[in-house]
């Protein structure tokens, strides 16, 4: 897959999932503009793609303002002459139950998940319809913001409101050939290390031991570089005519989110009153409930 005419930046790409990201299109060709928050390790992500025969050149500052996003855009025109790609991946985690989580606590997680996505996406977006030629979105989403995590109130909100955003822009862009999807990856980083009946076996995974069969097939989980072929599949030609999906990569697995689709349904002449759905609620509602939170084998969480 030929990326070679294709500029692209990946917001937090100093390591993790937005280094593999960035060396997997830089592998491809694409000329690639490193974003971290600190100076020597986004000066080594571009020394490692480029000491591979890559372009790559780095950007260092906090995701989150409308000036920032400028200095993405800025510096990859400056560089390479165009943008062709925006990823944004940038992210940090603020994890307390809500009755414990501080506003500092909440907007810092906000303002560089859901706001730096959205001042990204719209100085990018400035750029493709300048440029004329289209272009391509991928925003990074999370499982927690498809269903729910246990401490994550900042975190999961952020992150479902990014998949939403995705879908607006996709009916937004689409005349001016820009795609806008969403990719919520599952990796052994050091976000996922926390979780305590995964922590063996990323640990496990650091001594050179390979993941077994059910977390990478059951559980999607992987390493950061498992991730990364769909980041560069959305931003080829080859996916000119995909916009306002959601995906979820990990380990061997690759699967789509589906759009929010009413499940029960039921009508009541004159309206519902609270005695009518009380009325109802069990033989009609009481089986469609839907579950919060990941689901994973019970085999794993009864260890």
């Amino acid at each position: 897959m030929d990326l070679s005419n294709k500029v692209a930046v990946v917001t937090g790409s100093g390591q993790g999932l937005g280094l593999a990201y960035a060396k997997d299109l830089a592998r491809r060709g694409a000329a690639v503009v490193i974003n971290d928050v600190n100076q020597a390790t986004a000066d080594a992500a571009v020394a490692e793609i480029t000491a591979a025969g890559g372009r790559a050149v780095a950007v260092v500052a906090p995701v989150g303002s409308t000036d920032t996003a400028q200095k993405l855009v800025a510096g990859a025109v400056e560089a390479f002459g165009r943008l062709d790609i925006m990823v944004t991946n940038a992210g940090i985690l603020r994890d307390k139950v809500l009755w414990k989580m501080t506003d500092d606590d909440f907007d810092a997680v906000v303002g560089v998940h859901l706001r730096g996505t959205f001042t990204c996406v719209r100085e990018a977006v400035l750029r493709f319809r300048e440029q004329g030629g289209g272009g391509r979105i991928i925003c990074i989403g999370s499982p927690a913001g498809q269903r729910g995590n246990f401490g994550q109130t900042n975190y999961s909100g952020a992150k479902s409101g990014i998949v939403g955003m995705v879908r607006t822009w996709a009916l937004e862009l689409q005349r001016a050939g820009i795609t806008a999807n969403a990719v919520c990856p599952v990796a052994a980083t050091t976000m996922t290390e926390t979780v305590p009946f995964l922590a063996p076996y990323i640990e496990g995974m650091k001594n050179g031991e390979p993941l077994p069969d059910i977390i990478r097939r059951e559980v999607g989980m992987g390493t950061p570089d498992d991730a990364a072929g769909i980041i560069s599949f959305l931003a080829s030609d080859d996916a000119a005519d995909i916009t306002g999906q959601a995906f979820a990569v990990g380990g061997d697995r690759l699967a789509l989110w589906s759009h929010p689709e009413l499940t029960a349904v039921e009508y009541h002449d004159g309206g519902w009153s609270a005695e009518n759905i009380a009325d109802r609620w069990a033989r009609t509602f009481g089986d469609s409930v839907q579950s919060v939170g990941e689901e994973f084998p019970e085999e794993l969480m009864a260890k």
